[in-house]
């Protein structure tokens, strides 16, 4: 491994070449270790950031003259920034390096946290805590710029562990925040949520010097815009991002509402709301790793037609629990539908790879260069996890739009519920029509029918 130092400095590697055994066991494995590591903290405060204003609004009581209608608006625009910066800051790892840009984005969730410390008391205007949400949205890019360095740091081989470890360990932020929201709410009460920021402002920058010191960049890292618009015309592209729109964008979606829905809809206080909203979070970040373990063993559009048909069936019985009042059933229903969304999300992350793959073969049986076409299943693959992780977190701005209008007409969440409940049949319609049914028909590069055994 060889650096230019004159050039570049001490912190770029231009040598990297993980598929090398000899160069991965004698040195590349200890740094791409060491480069996971920091970027799942910088990734997990990203993350934590993003869903700053989920657990800010359990903090805004009655003085503070907002509704219902208004703190779903503020979940909102933080969804619809987050989802909307995510391609730029995929771009922004080739253009300024790995490390220096988590470093970058690291220190910018600095200017959202100082601001929510500044404004955040009664009496500020709802559009000052707009302007907080947008900001709070930046955090929300942190996951697309922290899975394509991670990425490239490990071989084919390792790549799902690295990217299943770096994906969980960020969603954790979500859950996380939320803890720290309710022990604060428990022990201080919601007169003191600026101790949330106190809490968070010194480890964003514990966590970007941490990056500075000990995160490498890669000079052989380049942006791939051909590759890009290569798989935007593939309709495999619009397919699994649409699915990942039910299965991200759901778990991120309902980690922004699930606090402001117990509130609206079952009249708890901010104290017993926070005391259930983080367990969805948490446990659908760790069931992320079992989607794509599980659909190594039984394939992955199995395991995302039966994700969706189970999340339909928990939304039945939302349904059932807001019309009958019953809040232990609908808690459960709904911790059990934030599993599923993390099932969910492992299982169709797992797909991008096995249908270029399975694409790749075909075009082999029929005579093209292995080489070839093995490389080039494995640029497309890094284009649609880039772009379906920008996609899918549209999801949760639809459901944050949804229950802000169905309790601005009915005061309860039952007609977005419906709306949710028909969005999952057309997913696991799809699923299975384009993964699933038995089709005579070889897999093409322009075909949809793929076997379930082969994604």
């Amino acid at each position: 491994m060889t650096t230019d130092t004159a050039h570049r400095g001490k912190r770029w590697l231009d040598h990297w070449d993980p598929e090398d055994e000899g160069f991965w066991q004698a040195t590349g494995k200890k740094i791409a270790n060491r480069n996971l590591w920091f970027s799942i903290l910088t990734e997990h405060i990203g993350f934590s950031i993003w869903t700053l204003m989920s657990v800010l609004v359990l903090f805004m009581g009655t003085p503070y003259g907002l509704s219902a209608a208004d703190k779903f608006l503020l979940t909102s625009i933080a969804t619809l920034v987050g989802s909307c910066v995510r391609i730029p800051y995929n771009f922004a790892v080739a253009k300024f390096g790995g490390r220096n840009w988590t470093v970058i984005s690291a220190l910018l969730l600095l200017i959202p946290s100082v601001v929510a410390a500044i404004v955040m008391k009664p009496g500020t205007p709802l559009g000052v805590f707009l302007l907080v949400s947008i900001l709070c949205g930046f955090g929300g890019g942190n996951f697309a710029s922290s899975m394509t360095n991670i990425n490239a740091f490990f071989p084919d081989k390792k790549k799902g562990m690295a990217l299943g470890l770096n994906a969980g360990g960020g969603n954790l932020g979500v859950a996380v925040i939320q803890l720290v929201g309710l022990l604060i709410i428990a022990t201080a009460g919601t007169s003191a949520p600026r101790l949330i920021l106190a809490i968070y402002i010194p480890l964003i920058v514990i966590a970007a010097v941490c990056a500075a010191l000990f995160m490498d960049n890669i000079a052989s890292v380049r942006n791939d815009r051909k590759g890009m618009r290569e798989v935007m015309k593939d309709a495999h592209c619009w397919v699994m991002s649409f699915l990942y729109i039910g299965t991200f964008g759901s778990f991120i979606g309902y980690s922004f509402a699930f606090g402001l829905v117990l509130q609206n809809q079952f009249g708890r206080t901010p104290l017993q709301a926070a005391a259930v909203t983080f367990l969805g979070p948490l446990l659908g970040s760790l069931s992320r790793p079992v989607g794509g373990w599980l659909s190594d063993r039984i394939g992955g559009g199995r395991i995302t037609f039966w994700n969706f048909v189970g999340m339909a069936v928990m939304t039945v019985l939302l349904i059932l629990a807001s019309n009958s009042k019953s809040l232990a059933l609908f808690t459960t229903a709904f911790i059990v539908l934030f599993v599923l969304t993390g099932i969910g999300n492992g299982s169709t992350y797992k797909m991008i790879p096995a249908i270029f793959r399975a694409k790749a073969k075909a075009a082999i049986e029929s005579g093209a260069d292995e080489a070839v076409e093995m490389l080039r299943a494995r640029k497309l693959s890094g284009a649609l996890i880039g772009l379906a992780g920008a996609i899918g977190a549209f999801g949760g701005l639809l459901i944050n739009l949804a229950f802000r209008q169905s309790f601005l007409a009915t005061k309860s969440g039952v007609a977005a519920f419906v709306g949710f409940l028909a969005f999952y049949a057309v997913c696991f319609v799809v699923t299975w029509v384009v993964y699933l049914r038995k089709s005579s028909a070889p897999v093409s590069a322009k075909g949809l029918a793929l076997a379930g055994s082969q994604v």
